[in-house]
């Protein structure tokens, strides 16, 4: 097993996905309850949303939560 202390960078998908349903930011926020400012800070990789967060975004997108966000992690 690796190690578990490494620092780990959640990274998202958040905007291609979003980009390819053809959706703006304010109409996803609306979509799974969160304010648009949630959804630009996602994006930007500034803020990791809730495990619930993170399910309501899959339910939307129709997809696991491994497709909107994976790890990088920081050596």
């Amino acid at each position: 097993m690796g190690n578990l202390t490494v620092q780990l960078k959640i990274k998202s998908r958040l905007a291609l996905l979003r980009a390819d349903r053809g959706i703006t930011q304010q109409e996803l926020a609306d979509a799974i309850g969160v304010t648009r400012a949630t959804i630009i800070a996602i994006e930007k990789e500034n803020y990791n949303p809730s495990l619930e967060l993170s399910f309501r975004l899959a339910r939307f997108f129709k997809t696991d939560i491994h497709s909107i966000f994976y790890i990088q992690e920081e050596k």
